[in-house]
């Protein structure tokens, strides 16, 4: 979004987080779908996530991504369905709380984690990866329970302190998993991510951390990774 030069294949941009100028990893283009709608309305939604994610995830195999569809949207969710369209009058709404912790955000951060380890492995990288990410409340705990326990990651979620409701707090401070920690901060959400953006842009510091071993990347919406999972639901509904 800044420097137009700048280029990265979907794995690199994945594993980065946000460019190295600050600026966010977009598409070059907004693919069309190469399948008729009707036919579209028969899958189900792990199918839908192929056609949809294989369009914009453009260096990962088929069975790459049929590998990170089907860890992510499996038992997890308390429906088959994964996201039920239920008709109340002459309504229809699309649930999308069927996931562990009950936020829309579990849609997009049940499969990052797998789009993160297989885009190490494209590209060679042996570093333990080490996500950081800012929370006014749901995503932080859909995060930790995303990345919990999944090899070759550390996650560190920041929180405003007194800003999350009490619920939010206990879910993010109870979380199991030997690779998660939990910092609350003093300050709003905005103080979170700006120091978040802050650090990842800090090149001393990311020399540093690669000598030790570590590679920083982002489970916030500043990662193209949690984007192009949620563009499934619009499909679906």
């Amino acid at each position: 979004t800044r420097d137009e030069s700048i280029s990265a294949t979907a794995s690199q941009a994945i594993l980065k987080g946000i460019c190295s100028d600050g600026g966010l990893f977009v598409p070059n283009e907004i693919p069309k779908i190469d399948k008729p709608l009707q036919e579209l309305v028969e899958m189900d939604y792990q199918g839908l996530a192929y056609e949809i994610l294989k369009l914009y995830l453009n260096d990962f195999t088929e069975e790459e991504l049929k590998y990170c569809i089907t860890n992510a949207y499996d038992t997890k969710f308390d429906t088959k369905k994964i996201v039920p369209l239920v008709k109340k009058a002459d309504a229809l709404f699309l649930e999308l709380f069927h996931g562990k912790t009950l936020a829309f955000k579990d849609m997009a951060l049940s499969i990052l984690p797998y789009f993160m380890k297989i885009a190490a492995k494209k590209n060679g990288i042996e570093k333990e990866i080490v996500i950081l990410t800012a929370t006014s409340g749901d995503t932080g705990k859909a995060a930790l329970e995303g990345f919990a326990d999944v090899e070759g990651t550390k996650i560190i979620v920041f929180f405003p302190e007194d800003g999350v409701s009490p619920v939010q707090k206990l879910q993010m401070t109870t979380q199991e998993g030997k690779n998660t920690c939990v910092v609350g901060i003093k300050g709003n959400f905005d103080d979170a991510q700006s120091a978040v953006k802050s650090i990842f842009t800090d090149k001393d510091l990311a020399k540093k951390l690669e000598e030790k071993g570590y590679l920083f990347s982002s489970a916030n919406s500043i990662n193209i990774g949690r984007l192009v999972p949620q563009i499934v639901y619009y499909f679906y509904a």
